[in-house]
């Protein structure tokens, strides 16, 4: 059986709001029988895009996340709600806009936060994967239709090929300490949830102070080589994917005719934006 998956690249996403904006468009004013009654035109994010910066100044990664109904296999509302909540054949979860009616308990249910309590019609709400259009025809939901850096991609393929696919393209879900099993997944996740170690390497020749392209950058803890990298042209490096509690890390950097440069400190909770180094001449 082939089910439908959402792929998320963290990394293409700018934040340019297409899909929330198209997914407005679908359902604000829009009943559609059997799948949803009109969204409001305020209040509910059924797309909903997080930010996250990483760093301080001069150097700053900003992270954007769009996050939605996870469609998940073992959900949480499907639990709660019933026969008011059903899973198809095809993976998506639909909340029926008609049994579903008077249950704010199904909102309440939802970990991440992705149901929405329809206040005219006092009924919960969440993203359908578009699923009328899919049962129309159409290859897509709209989100993915709209975005024009190719961050959202869908797959309709049988469970084993998807978590062949999760594994080969190191895929991950958000939020895995619910145990949900969601079928919307993520690349690039670590810009987000992870932490990242960055600076500026300079060398010093006759006085002069220049950018130190292709220096030498490895990371360790507890003498355990975590990451190597190597500066670019300006001279500046980025170690990313770090985990929160790393603790107390020695980062050596080594470039051709400079000695060695060791430096001291400790990753917890943030990013870590080190000074500049310069490196000078051997004598």
């Amino acid at each position: 059986m082939k089910k439908w998956n959402l792929i998320v690249d963290v990394a293409e996403c700018t934040n340019c709001n297409n899909c929330f904006i198209a997914t407005k468009d679908e359902y604000v004013g829009n009943e559609i029988k059997g799948y949803s009654v009109p969204q409001p035109l305020h209040g509910h994010k059924w797309i909903n895009i997080l930010k996250r910066e990483r760093g301080h100044y001069p150097r700053i990664d900003v992270t954007y996340v769009p996050t939605m109904c996870n469609h998940c296999d073992d959900a949480p509302c499907m639990k709660q709600g019933g026969s008011a909540v059903k899973k198809r054949d095809d993976g998506i979860v639909i909340i029926d806009p008609e049994k579903a009616v008077n249950r704010k308990d199904i909102v309440e249910s939802c970990p991440y936060g992705a149901v929405w309590w329809n206040e005219e019609y006092s009924v919960p709400q969440t993203w359908t994967f578009d699923a009328h259009l899919l049962d129309r025809g159409w290859d897509k939901p709209r989100c993915v239709q709209s975005c024009p850096t190719g961050a959202m991609q869908v797959v309709k393929i049988s469970d084993e090929e998807m978590a062949a696919k999760v594994n080969d393209e190191k895929l991950e879900v958000f939020r895995p300490e619910f145990n949900t099993k969601p079928r919307v997944f993520y690349k690039n996740l670590h810009l987000y949830n992870k932490l990242l170690v960055a600076g500026e390497v300079l060398v010093s020749l006759d006085g002069v102070i220049d950018c130190a392209s292709k220096a030498h950058v490895d990371l360790y803890s507890q003498d355990n080589k975590l990451a190597s990298t190597e500066t670019d042209e300006f001279g500046e490096y980025k170690i990313d994917g770090l985990d929160m509690e790393l603790g107390d890390c020695e980062l050596r950097i080594s470039h051709a005719n400079h000695p060695t440069n060791t430096i001291t400190f400790s990753v917890k909770d943030q990013s870590v934006i080190l000074d500049s180094v310069i490196l000078d001449s051997k004598q």
